[in-house]
């Protein structure tokens, strides 16, 4: 256990913050509710983005920039719209400084003829200039993803989970017909998933929200849903049809090949930074980090160790050889030859920042051809002979990415309940946790009471469950199916 990480059954929200502070990933800025993002959690927020930056393009979509600033006026386009995020926006209201005794003040006769909206999110300002990029059904679909900061003004803050300002993408399209956009929508929400599985090794329950948890101006919202290892869900991600509801706001029309008038189908799409803590709470441990190796900013680190000049020069050189093979095969690998920290110290150090494997190399490993391979995870130790290291290492590698699932999964499904009774549903909460299948009889009242009641609410409406007519647990109501509960993020 590190000396200066909160165990987790001691207190899980300390836990979480610790880990990000030892492991450097983020620290807080001198603007309430933002943080400061450091080079290793930057990385990790790099290598994420680049995977997923290549899976929207494989599926056709181009990136492009949009203003961070959108008048007030488009906000007021579309009226759910606006609704969703009002209480959530920063509005500038002018636009210079002047000095005075106080040092600077806002100059009074600076004031914007419209105030601007920081973007909370961007369909407004896109579908504006969407309509100037549509005329006719061959200026279709337009598919266009974009990388960006966005600010929603949060009373409430945690690193990386919920914070005013953060990274994220945000997809748009624009499709000819609803079949296009709704297909469009499950496309994406299929990206993110084998994302969340395949390179997050975290896995997410697929579904669709309920319309008091639908994104704002959605028709219908899609989503990944995860679970914590403290048994809350977390949305790890969300894919909404918008109908025509933006392009009617904003009068996007094409002339189809009938030659007929029409609005345009449209779909937006999203993860964020918050996925970094999915991430954190989904592997790590009471040592620290613990990351899944496709998306590790360093997948191998090499450890040397030494006491004399002559040892020093003949560890580093056979480390050196070991490097250039490990790079030539496409694994981030560190060479940490910094002499001012001894090598225990390093070792406790990526133990913390979650390097799935370490390398040890010494003067007898030198002189018997030989390394000491360690693995984060499970904190297993091997001797390897110099010449199988890579094998072993691509070997390791792929075991721990699939262990990491497989424990996280199992996890899920060890957490994962059904409640036949209200009783039976609170008493799950209150000493398990987790996911909660239960019948509810589709009414926005019942929602909102058991969310009053027990502060756990409706994740998504599972998608390819088989249809099964019950009893809601609350009202005894009919209902024609199971959704999933849990307390969450």
């Amino acid at each position: 256990m590190a000396k200066n990480i909160t165990p987790r059954s001691n207190d899980y929200s300390q836990w979480y913050l610790d880990i990000i502070k030892e492991a450097q990933l983020a620290e807080h800025s001198p603007v309430r509710g933002c943080m400061v993002i450091k080079p290793t959690g930057y990385a990790l927020w790099e290598n994420m983005r680049d995977v997923l930056d290549k899976m929207f393009k494989d599926t056709g979509h181009q990136n492009a920039y949009f203003p961070l600033f959108i008048p007030k006026s488009f906000l007021s386009k579309e009226a759910q719209h606006v609704e969703g995020f009002a209480k959530e926006c920063a509005v500038i209201t002018h636009s210079r400084l002047i000095n005075s005794e106080n040092g600077v003040d806002v100059d009074p006769d600076s004031k914007l003829e419209e105030e601007l909206i920081v973007r909370p999110t961007s369909e407004t300002i896109i579908w504006d200039t969407y309509r100037n990029w549509v005329q006719s059904h061959r200026d279709l679909p337009i598919l266009i993803n974009q990388w960006a900061n966005v600010v929603r003004w949060e009373m409430r803050t945690r690193l990386f989970l919920r914070t005013m300002e953060f990274l994220w993408q945000e997809g748009h399209t624009a499709h000819a017909t609803e079949e296009e956009a709704i297909a469009e929508t499950k496309q994406m929400l299929e990206v993110y998933r084998t994302f969340a599985e395949d390179y997050m090794a975290m896995p997410v329950i697929t579904g669709v929200k309920t319309e008091s948890e639908r994104f704002a101006g959605a028709l219908e919202t899609y989503c990944i849903e995860a679970l914590m290892q403290d048994g809350k869900a977390l949305q790890a991600g969300t894919s909404h049809f918008l109908g025509q509801n933006f392009a009617k706001a904003f009068d996007v029309k094409f002339q189809d090949k009938d030659n007929t008038l029409k609005y345009v189908w449209a779909t937006s799409w999203g993860v964020s930074t918050r996925l970094i803590g999915g991430l954190i709470m989904t592997h790590s441990d009471d040592d620290g980090l613990v990351l899944p190796p496709k998306i590790a900013p360093t997948q191998v680190v090499i450890v040397p160790i030494w006491k004399t000049d002559e040892e020093q020069q003949a560890v580093t050189n056979y480390a050196h050889d070991l490097v250039d093979e490990l790079k030539k095969a496409g694994i981030r690998v560190k060479f940490d030859g910094r002499d001012q920290y001894k090598p225990g110290w390093k070792f406790a150090q990526y133990e913390v920042e979650g390097v799935p494997v370490r390398i040890a190399v010494g003067p007898r490993d030198v002189q018997n051809g030989k390394v000491e391979i360690a693995r984060r995870d499970t904190k297993t130790k091997q001797i390897a002979e110099r010449a199988s290291v890579l094998e072993i290492i691509h070997e390791l590698l792929t075991d721990i990415q699939y262990q990491l699932f497989q424990t996280a999964k199992s996890r899920m499904e060890n957490m994962t309940s059904v409640a036949t009774s209200y009783d039976e549903f609170k008493r799950i909460l209150d000493e398990k946790g987790g996911f909660i299948y239960a019948h509810w009889d589709g009414t926005a009242e019942t929602e909102a009471r058991i969310k009053e009641e027990t502060k756990a609410t409706i994740r998504c409406i599972p998608l390819n469950q088989t249809p099964e007519e019950g009893t809601c647990i609350y009202s005894g109501n009919p209902s024609k199916g199971k959704v999933l509960f849990a307390r969450a993020y």
